[in-house]
């Protein structure tokens, strides 16, 4: 079974992932030496997320975090209940201790998720699709799990054009059901021009 979209839409993203790329190389350069020289360590976050199928893959990202961020993590939750419950609730916190300043700043713009350009060229993920979680994630999906399976994560979705950080967990999870339910060129091309003004609201980013 292919991903939904089948070959149009991977043609599709091949041709935006590789002229975005190109455009983008030079903040890419940018981004990557400001990293390198504040806070050392490697330049790139890889996560293991679960893909079309099922398939793991390494999801890459600019690093936005502290190299010991499992640590710090583990001893902010045991210290925070509130902390704690938040993370159980939504996986992710408004106040991260991990994160850095200028982490925050890449989290903020998006820019961070810049290297996902390349999991779209290697065919990991898509330019538009549902949000990429990890795989105790995925358990959480319920019935919407089947539909999350049927295609490529994306590095932008109707989640992102639809508040981002703002909406709750439950929503997002609706929100990309009904994408890959419902999926057609019109709708990918809708929030792919929905998202540079979403991308603007950095109020709305975690």
């Amino acid at each position: 079974m292919r991903p939904v979209g089948g070959l149009g839409k991977r043609v599709a993203d091949i041709a935006i992932a590789g002229v975005v790329g190109i455009a983008a190389m030079p903040i890419l350069l940018l981004v990557g030496l400001a990293i390198k020289l504040s806070m050392g360590g490697p330049i790139l976050y890889r996560h293991r997320r679960i893909g079309f199928g099922g398939r793991p893959f390494d999801c890459l990202k600019f690093r936005t975090m502290v190299v010991n961020g499992d640590e710090v993590l583990a001893r902010y939750l045991a210290n925070n209940p509130a902390a704690a419950e938040e993370w159980r609730r939504d996986r992710k916190l408004v106040h991260d201790p991990r994160v850095t300043r200028l982490g925050a700043l890449l989290r903020k713009s998006s820019l961070d998720e810049l290297p996902q350009l390349l999991n779209i060229l290697r065919g990991e993920m898509s330019c538009v699709g549902p949000r990429p979680v990890v795989a105790d994630e995925l358990v959480r999906y319920g019935i919407h799990a089947e539909a999350y399976l049927r295609a490529r994560p994306g590095m932008t979705g109707s989640w992102q054009v639809s508040g981002r950080s703002t909406i709750d967990y439950g929503d997002r999870v609706a929100l990309d059901s009904a994408y890959v339910r419902k999926w057609s060129f019109a709708s990918d091309i809708l929030i792919l021009v929905r998202t540079v003004p979403a991308l603007l609201k950095v109020d709305q980013a975690a």
